[in-house]
Order: structure tokens, then sequence, then C-alpha cells
């Protein structure tokens, strides 16, 4: 079995005693190909390291993700800028926008997440997109946008059937993690109606571990779980989730 965990924060220090068994549990369990997508200046420098410790099975992608946008984001911004001149990333992420807890840096945020749709359409690289309690404002600035050089994933995705048609008509994927594996989540009720070949599997880790792993910290083996519940949905086998999701993701990041 093959899974892709298209976003995965394992260089976060709650794996500060256990990272390179993290990976090793991960690649036990099928995850062959952990995506790592950057947070703040902070986490540039583990993440690489992890990057360059296991370079076949795990990819890095660069972005200010938009609760960390502050006063200084353009200085922090220019400096993300400089770092994909390198070459070395897959994609831009993690952005976006999030208006949950405070929206104090609402105008920062909004151009921070323009700026680096931007990057991606210059680049030719995919994002990964973080939106929370922001749909309307999001899909203002995707519509703007989008002239047929943006795609990539809208990570962690807990929206409306509405919502899902919404992301997809714009050229989007939907990234499906633990939330999908609660009893609470609305997903599953239209997941059947939404195309496979624009869904992908995620952890967050080490956020939102999926039953029967919940309240735990979430790690990338755990991903088999989503997967499971997914193909339980679907009436598909566990190997048909596994395989047609990685190959997802594998297009849309170019992954060999």
């Amino acid at each position: 079995m093959y899974l892709v965990d298209t976003h995965t924060h394992i260089y976060d220090h709650q794996f500060s005693l256990d990272r390179k068994e993290t990976v090793h549990r991960a690649l036990d369990a099928g995850v062959k190909m952990m995506l790592l997508p950057n947070v703040d200046a902070s986490t540039i420098t583990p993440m690489l390291e992890l990057h360059e410790q296991w370079p076949d099975c795990i990819r890095v992608m660069m972005g200010l993700q938009p609760e960390e946008v502050k006063e200084d984001y353009k200085e922090v911004l220019a400096t993300m800028e400089k770092e994909l001149e390198r070459g070395i990333y897959i994609g831009v992420g993690e952005v976006g926008l999030d208006f949950y807890w405070d929206a104090t840096y609402e105008h920062q945020q909004l151009d921070a997440f323009e700026t680096q749709l931007d990057w991606a359409k210059q680049l030719g690289l995919p994002l990964s997109i973080h939106c929370r309690n922001a749909f309307d404002k999001m899909v203002k600035i995707l519509e703007k946008k989008q002239d047929g050089g943006l795609c990539g994933i809208m990570h962690c995705f807990t929206g409306t059937e509405e919502e899902a048609k919404v992301y997809l008509e714009l050229g989007f994927h939907l990234g499906l993690g633990g939330v999908t594996t609660y009893k609470n989540c609305g997903v599953k009720e239209f997941l059947p109606s939404l195309p496979l070949d624009r869904i992908v599997l995620e952890t967050d880790a080490p956020y939102l571990a999926p039953v029967p792993c919940r309240g735990k910290r979430n790690e990338p083996a755990f991903l088999v779980h989503t997967a499971q519940k997914i193909a339980e949905i679907l009436q598909k086998s566990l190997v048909d989730i596994a395989e047609t999701t990685s190959e997802n993701a594998r297009m849309l990041f170019g992954l060999v």
C-alpha cells in the first residue's frame, strides 16, 4: 500500500523526542510520502533538516500560515520569497485566511494571501490553503486570482457540499483528514457525490487525530484510519482509496 500524507507538521516540537521513530512508523504503515508545509520563519530550518534526512519520502513547501501573519509579515514574506528561489519546494503553503480567534490582522492576512497566490502562479506551484471562518473572503480572492494558473489543496476541508463544489469549480482539490472520521463531520454525508480524482489525504499532524486515535498526538502513520473510513463510506477497498488519492497527490505536486 502506498499513501501520501499531503499535510503534516512533523518538524513540530511535539515530535522532538521521537521524530525518527515517527517517520519509520509512517513508512511501516504504508505512508511512503509526507509533504510538509511551512508555518512561519522559525519552522523553516527544522523542516529543511527533515527533508535533508529523508529526501526520498519527505518533501517541503514554503509559505506563511495565516495565524502567524503579524505586523512584520512583509519582512517574513521577503525571507520566504528568497527561500523559494532555491527550487527545492514542491508547493506554496501553508497559506490562507483564518479569522476564527482574531481578526486583528485581517488586512495583513488578505495581503499576505494574495502575495503568496501570486508566487504560486509565477512559479507554477500548487498551493496548500488553510481557510477558517473566512469562506466568503477566501472565494472572492480566489475568483479574482484564478486565471487557470492556480491549483492546489483546500487543506482540512470540513465545509458544506456547496462549499466543496465552489472549491472544485475553482480548480482545487479537497484535503480530507482525521475530522472525516468524526461522528459529527458533515462531509461524510455528501462524500459519495464528490469526484474521487479531486480528493487527497492528510493528517495535519500533530493535530486532529482520527478515530480511533482521537485525543492523541496525531502522526502520519494514522493516515490509514482516514483512508479506511473513506473506503467504507465509498464502498471501496482500502487499497483502491490509497492508490487513487496518492496518484492525485503525485500528479498535483509532480512527485516521483
